[in-house]
C-alpha cells in the first residue's frame, strides 16, 4: 500500500511539473497566430510568454516559504486551482490585455507548482531514492519543453489557439485529484521562524526579480538606458533585500542558509549552467538557419534533438545519482556539457546538422545528469520546514540562468557576429558568433566546476572539524 501512494504522489509531482514546462512552450508556438487573431505586433504578443515568466520568476521563492508556513498539500491544490481557472481565462479572453493577464494569473500557479513540486518529492521518498525521484521530475520537464511546440501546432491547426490553454483543464483536474488522493495531509511544523510572513522582504524581493528580468528581456538582448536603468534598480534592490532579511523576525529567506557551502554552490551552479543552456536555444535557431541553410522544418527537428535527449536520459540519470552519489554524478555531467560545449565550436560547418546534433545531445545527456545530482544534494539534508523556501530557490536560480542565457548570452552572439542585423549576417560571422558564444559557456561550465570542488572540500572540511 505505502509503495501505491509513493507511486500515486509521484504521478502527481510528475504531472504538475510537466503542466507547469507546457505553459511556456506551448504558448511560443502560438505568438504569431496570437497577433493576427488581436491584430498585435511581435513586441505587444510576446508579453503573452514574458508575463508567465515574470511571474514565476518573481514569486517562485516567495511562494516557496508560504508553503513552508501553510502548509505545501494545501498550498498546492490552490496552486493547481489558480491554473486551471487562468488557463479558461486565457482561452475565453477577447482582448491581449486581459490574455497578457490572464497568463500572469496562470504563472503564479505555475509558480506555486514549481516550488512546491520538488518539496514534495522530497518528503515522499526514501533519501536512497531521491535521485532518481529528481530524475523523473527533470524528465517531465524535458517532455514538457519539447512536446509544447508540437502538441501546440497541432491544437492550433485543428482547434484553434484556444485550444493550447484549454488542454490544461482535464490535465490540472486530474493532477487535483491525484493529489487528493496520494499526498499525505500537512503536519503542522514547529519552528520559532515560522511566526509569521515576511510581506517587506517579499515586496522588495518580487520587485527586484521583476527589475532584473525586464532588465534581460526588454530589447531582445539589446543594453538600452532603460535596460541598464533596470539592472542598477535590481542591484541596489538586491542589497535592500539581504538588510531587510538581516533584520527580520521571521525572514522569507534566513541569511544564515547561505553559510551551507553545499545550498550556496548548488544555487550558482544551477544559474550558471541554466545560462549555457539557454545559449544553445538562443543562438542554435540561427546558426542552423544561418550557417547551415536549413529550413524551418529542419530547425524544428534538429532543436528538439536537445529536449529529447533531456527526456530519455533524466530517469536512468537519477538512478546514476543514486548509485554513484550526487558529488560524482554532478561532477560527471559538468564534464559531459564541457565536452559539448567545446565540440560545437570546434566541428566545421562541412559536417552540417549532425555536426551539431552530436555535440548537443552530449551537452543535454551531461545537463540532465547534472540537474538531478545537484537537486539532490541541494534537497537530500534540508530541514522539513525549510523544505518550500529551498524548492523555491533552486526554481528561481534555474529561471535566473535561462533569463540571463536569453539577454547575455544573446548579445555576446550579436557581438561575436559583428553585425547590426544577425538576420542579414553572412554564415561566416554567424558561425564566429556561435564560437564566441560556446567559448564563453565553456568557461561559465569551468567556473561551476571550480565552485563544486571548493564547495566540496570546504564541506569536508567542515565535517572533520565538527
Amino acid at each position: 500500500m505505502k509503495s501505491i501512494s509513493i507511486r500515486g504522489a509521484l504521478a502527481c509531482l510528475s504531472l504538475s511539473m510537466l503542466l507547469s514546462s507546457l505553459g511556456t512552450s506551448i504558448a511560443n508556438v502560438g505568438l504569431p497566430t496570437l497577433a493576427a487573431a488581436f491584430s498585435a505586433s511581435f513586441q505587444q504578443v510576446q508579453w503573452v510568454v514574458l508575463a508567465y515568466l515574470l511571474a514565476i520568476t518573481a514569486l517562485i521563492v516567495s511562494v516557496g516559504r508560504l508553503g513552508d508556513i501553510i502548509g505545501r498539500r494545501r498550498l498546492l491544490l490552490i496552486g493547481m486551482g489558480v491554473f486551471i481557472v487562468a488557463s479558461v481565462l486565457c482561452a475565453v479572453s477577447s482582448d491581449l490585455g486581459w490574455l497578457i493577464a490572464a497568463r500572469a494569473l496562470q504563472g503564479i500557479g505555475a509558480a506555486i507548482m514549481m516550488a512546491l513540486t520538488m518539496a514534495l518529492v522530497s518528503g515522499a521518498v526514501p533519501k536512497a531514492k531521491l535521485g532518481s525521484a529528481m530524475g523523473l521530475l527533470g524528465t517531465m520537464s524535458a517532455i514538457g519543453t519539447s512536446l509544447g511546440p508540437t502538441l501546440g501546432g497541432f491544437l492550433i491547426a485543428h482547434s484553434g489557439w484556444q485550444a493550447i490553454f484549454l488542454l490544461n483543464v482535464p490535465l490540472g483536474v486530474l493532477a487535483m485529484g491525484l493529489a487528493q488522493r496520494f499526498l499525505p495531509k500537512d503536519r503542522p511544523e514547529k519552528s520559532a521562524d515560522q511566526a509569521g510572513f515576511d510581506v517587506l522582504g517579499t515586496l522588495v524581493l518580487v520587485l527586484t526579480l521583476l527589475a532584473y528580468a525586464l532588465a534581460m528581456t526588454l530589447g531582445r538582448g539589446s543594453f538600452a538606458p532603460l535596460n541598464l536603468a533596470l539592472l542598477l534598480v535590481a542591484v541596489v534592490g538586491a542589497g535592500v533585500f539581504v538588510f531587510v532579511e538581516r533584520t527580520a523576525e521571521s525572514p522569507l529567506v534566513r541569511p544564515a542558509m547561505f553559510r551551507n557551502w553545499q545550498l550556496s554552490a548548488g544555487f550558482a551552479m544551477s544559474l550558471l549552467v541554466t545560462t549555457v543552456v539557454m545559449a544553445t536555444l538562443v543562438v542554435g535557431p540561427f546558426y542552423l538557419t544561418g550557417a547551415l541553410a536549413l529550413n524551418a522544418a529542419s530547425v524544428g527537428l534538429v532543436m528538439s534533438t536537445g529536449p529529447l535527449v533531456a527526456a530519455l536520459v533524466g530517469v536512468p540519470a537519477g538512478r546514476w545519482v543514486d548509485r554513484l552519489g550526487a558529488h560524482r554524478s554532478g561532477t560527471l555531467g559538468l564534464l559531459a556539457m564541457l565536452t559539448g560545449a567545446c565540440l560545437l565550436p570546434a566541428v566545421p560547418t562541412g559536417f552540417g546538422a549532425l555536426g551539431y546534433i552530436v555535440p548537443l545531445a552530449v551537452m543535454t545527456a551531461g545537463y540532465a545528469l547534472f540537474q538531478a545530482a545537484n537537486n539532490t544534494a541541494v534537497l537530500a539534508d534540508i530541514t522539513p520546514q525549510e523544505r518550500g523556501v529551498v524548492s523555491g530557490l533552486l526554481g528561481l536560480s534555474r529561471n535566473l540562468g535561462l533569463i540571463t542565457g536569453a539577454g547575455v548570452m544573446g548579445a555576446v552572439f550579436a557581438f561575436g557576429t559583428a553585425s547590426h542585423d544577425v538576420l542579414q549576417a553572412p554564415p561566416e560571422a554567424i558561425a564566429q558568433g556561435m564560437r564566441l558564444t560556446f567559448a564563453v559557456a565553456a568557461g561559465l561550465i569551468c567556473i561551476a566546476l571550480a565552485i563544486g570542488a571548493v564547495s566540496k572540500i570546504l564541506s569536508r572540511r567542515l565535517i572533520v572539524s565538527c
